[in-house]
């Protein structure tokens, strides 16, 4: 059965928020479990704005939430099954190597 098309302009939406290397990046950091907008900032040797930026882009789709703890920003993955995702664009990728090594080695 198909979804629909409201579902799947959301589904789409949820991957567009993924879809930049530096935001793929964060949400792999989140992972690991909480960290707070100066580790994020350390990490990714951007300017603020663009890492602020990113971390929204995360949180408005609903990938991932925040807290305020004195002056620092807390960012944690919500649904740390979006990781899953990950495994199956490996799995996607590793699939077009053995076909690109194939169709070499004919």
């Amino acid at each position: 059965m198909l979804i629909s098309f409201e579902e799947a302009e959301i589904r789409s939406k949820i991957i567009k928020a993924m879809a930049h290397p530096v935001r793929l990046m964060m949400v792999e950091m989140l992972k690991t479990g909480e960290h707070s907008f100066s580790q994020i900032f350390d990490v990714f040797k951007l300017d603020k704005s663009t890492v602020s930026k990113h971390l929204l882009v995360l949180k408005e789709s609903g990938i991932i939430s925040s807290r305020k703890t004195g002056t620092d920003m807390i960012y944690r993955l919500d649904v740390p099954c979006i990781t899953d995702f990950f495994s199956c664009i490996t799995a996607v990728i590793e699939s077009n190597v053995k076909k690109q090594q194939a169709c070499l080695g004919k």
